[in-house]
């Protein structure tokens, strides 16, 4: 019967310097949450984009003019940061599935980090610009 070491193809030598991962991590279960978000912030953006809009989409005067709804603006918000976690989590557990050292998932969890934050900071940026100066 195959062991975990002839499974990994490392020797029994190595299995001493391989770390146990917990069974469940605060990243699985935020992945798990996002998507959750993502089924129904998805489903809506979908709605009001393509289902209700005139003709299946709207133009750019119809999207500001949508986006200048307080509500509307909140749901898109939260899509924004929904879709950003959920797709950097996705990341995340990928480059963690390589076997990183502790040293090297912190590194890769704080790039992560600013790039999230710069993707939201964009996107709340583009979001303002096109609700001030659209028309």
């Amino acid at each position: 019967m195959p062991t975990a070491n002839t499974l990994s193809n490392r020797p029994a030598s190595d299995s001493a310097s391989v770390r146990p991962r917990p069974a469940a991590s605060a990243g699985w279960l935020w992945q798990a949450v996002t998507g959750t978000g993502l089924i129904i912030l998805a489903s809506l953006h979908m709605i009001a984009h393509h289902f209700v809009a005139e003709g299946g989409l709207r133009d750019y005067a119809g999207v500001v003019d949508y986006l200048r709804n307080p509500l509307i603006i909140v749901l898109e918000v939260l899509f924004l940061i929904t879709v950003t976690a959920h797709a950097l989590l996705g990341a995340r557990a990928i480059l963690f599935d390589f076997g990183l050292s502790e040293a090297a998932e912190k590194r890769v969890t704080q790039a992560l980090w600013m790039l999230g934050i710069l993707t939201v900071g964009y996107g709340l940026w583009l979001t303002w610009t096109i609700t001030r100066n659209g028309r």
